[in-house]
């Protein structure tokens, strides 16, 4: 199983990365890091990661799930617009692949167009409960929400909880 990690090139919440990265790796699921640069990606923290690959060459077949890392970079590179990261969501969708969004990184998901009648869990901030509502996205009371293919959590000090609930989700042991 190979999962790719999409994080911004910078002030990205390391806590998540990290997160992902120690339960993917413990239940033998190969993470692949990957941003919009070639260069060194530093965390909200000062973590610095170089991708793995360039997210402009990822194809949803290569991957059996997609996890979009929250933090302030989101914002700062208004991820939720660019084009190709929202048709590289649309593809993991389409292909029924699993897409993991933690806390503000629901807003790719929202812009990406695939959330209709998805129940999802969102931070508070108005922008992104804006957008879900918008693409007709179902906002849920609960910290950590997984509908069909799709599972986001509300808030990053969630992350390792929640990734704990997909890999039983997973089946994995």
């Amino acid at each position: 199983m190979k999962a790719v990690i999409i994080i911004p090139p910078k002030d990205f919440k390391d806590e998540t990365l990290s997160a992902a990265l120690d339960m993917l790796q413990k239940w033998g699921i190969t993470p692949t890091i990957a941003s919009y640069t070639s260069g060194e990606c530093v965390g909200y923290h000062g973590a610095v990661y170089k991708p793995d690959i360039n997210a402009a060459r990822i194809k949803a077949e290569d991957y059996n799930m997609l996890i979009l890392v929250d933090g302030t970079g989101i914002e700062s590179y208004k991820l939720y617009d660019f084009r190709p990261l929202l048709d590289l969501v649309h593809e993991f969708s389409y292909q029924k692949r699993l897409i993991v969004a933690i806390s503000n990184a629901a807003k790719i998901l929202a812009r990406s167009n695939i959330i209709a009648n998805t129940k999802l869990s969102i931070p508070g901030d108005d922008e992104t409960n804006r957008l879900v509502r918008l693409y007709k996205g179902i906002v849920s009371d609960n910290e950590i929400e997984f509908d069909n293919n799709i599972m986001t959590v509300a808030k990053s000090d969630d992350a390792r909880q929640a990734f704990a609930v997909l890999i039983e989700k997973l089946g994995l042991k």
